[in-house]
């Protein structure tokens, strides 16, 4: 990881996204962290990263962790079994396990 000020980043800021590719770069401003520089690999990994800060999905999240702990959430099997009845003709083979899902 390296840390750099927001005028060393930029003034070099190719260099600096460039060392984002060996590591995690911090940005500062007055000594403070205010933003970070992360090398994206391919498009996988950043929609993973834009849907890991999605305020969003995180309440969704929020909200259907709740109604698994109260209980009001369906089984894995069950969860399959209804979007195999949306969508006829999909593959069946679904993995097995006795998780809640929202």
């Amino acid at each position: 990881m390296k840390i750099a000020s927001v005028a060393e980043v930029k003034a070099q800021f190719s260099a600096y996204l460039k060392e984002s590719e060996q590591g995690l770069v911090i940005v500062t401003r007055n000594g403070r962290p205010v933003a970070a520089l992360l090398a994206v690999r391919n498009d996988e990994e950043l929609e993973r990263l834009v849907l890991a800060h999605s305020p969003r999905l995180q309440s969704i999240l929020k909200t259907s962790r709740q109604q698994i702990r109260e209980g009001e959430g369906i089984s894995h099997e069950d969860f399959w079994h209804e979007m195999d009845e949306e969508e006829p003709g999909k593959d069946k083979k679904r993995p097995k396990g006795k998780k809640k899902t929202v």
